[in-house]
């Protein structure tokens, strides 16, 4: 499987199966990460987890503290694409860890960047 990553017009492909994002909430400033599966079905969010409860941040019914984090596995069906928007509000975007490193997506405010499972 691949991940096709779209940021400015640019594509950008992954060959992972399994990936996390991070960010920082821009309300409450605290950390939020997710486990995603490409599958081909499309994306899978696997498990979610967050520092701490607040605006727009509630852990899933689920959920369950470990090691300082609210960890839960959401109900969610496969999604064909991730969207994410970029509102200059936080202290930076989104990182995207794989078996191979790390980026950095969505820095600039208005940059949008869409997550999705690669054509075969």
């Amino acid at each position: 499987m691949a991940l096709c990553i779209l940021s400015g017009g640019i594509a950008k492909a992954l060959t992972v199966s399994l990936f996390s994002l991070s960010w920082t909430h821009s309300v409450q400033k605290t950390e939020w990460r997710e486990d995603w599966a490409v599958t081909p079905s499309g994306l899978e969010l696997r498990q979610a987890a967050v520092k701490s409860s607040g605006a727009g941040m509630e852990p899933g019914a689920d959920a369950v503290l470990k090691e300082g984090w609210w960890v839960w596995h959401p109900k969610l069906a496969a999604q064909p694409q991730v969207s994410l928007a970029a509102s200059g509000t936080t202290p930076g975007g989104w990182t995207l860890c794989y078996a191979g490193g790390c980026l950095e997506l969505g820095t600039k405010a208005g940059e949008d960047v869409v997550l999705e499972r690669c054509p075969d």
